[in-house]
């Protein structure tokens, strides 16, 4: 089930190809698929090439994936414990505990999205997700004061939409973007921040 979406301006098929379905196939995901995705992710840009990303994955069968899927909420749960592995990206929020890293979220954010768009190209799905028990997931993954949990991203191949609640099955679709005129001004911001 897709949906065409248009860019209105010319840009890379692969921004508007990628999409995060919920329904993943039961084929396996290699670690070595895995470890190719989070390479991409190592060759982020960062603010002073601090690379203040951190992730911890798992893969499907596996005890940490059974521990990581309990992690995330309820509703993530449904469907990420069908994925074929889970990736925990968490941000350096400072590396001697006196100056802070202001854009440790944004850079790690560049991370995912090099992640994804690696995924992509070797016709993998990704989903990521902001819906995680943060404070469980913290302690469970040993993370230390300075390492601050961001998001999950469940990952395998595109699956039957027929598997998700029928709910979920509506939604199974690529979600378009607000237009450019919503975000982008030139000089000074002169408009108003709603959700799409």
């Amino acid at each position: 089930m897709t949906t065409p979406r248009t860019a209105q301006h010319p840009i890379l098929p692969m921004f508007t190809d990628r999409w995060s379905p919920r329904a993943f196939s039961e084929k396996a995901v290699t670690e070595s698929e895995i470890l190719t995705l989070l390479e991409a992710a190592r060759w982020a840009p960062s603010a002073s090439n601090l690379q203040p990303w951190r992730f911890i994955y798992s893969l499907k069968g596996t005890p940490e994936f059974d521990q990581m899927v309990e992690l995330l909420v309820p509703f993530n749960q449904g469907w990420a414990k069908s994925a074929a592995a889970l990736i925990f990206t968490a941000a350096v929020t400072t590396f001697d505990g006196e100056r802070p890293i202001p854009t440790h979220a944004f850079d790690a954010g560049a991370a995912w999205m090099s992640l994804a768009l690696q995924a992509h190209s070797m016709g993998l799905s990704t989903h990521g997700m902001g819906g995680v028990e943060f404070d469980k997931a913290t302690a469970a993954l040993n993370l230390p004061d300075n390492l601050k949990l961001i998001m999950g991203v469940a990952v395998g191949y595109q699956g039957d939409p027929a598997t998700l609640s029928e709910k979920l099955q509506a939604r199974e679709m690529p979600s378009d973007r607000q237009p450019l005129e919503a975000m982008a001004f030139k000089g000074t911001f002169s408009g108003e921040i709603k959700a799409p």
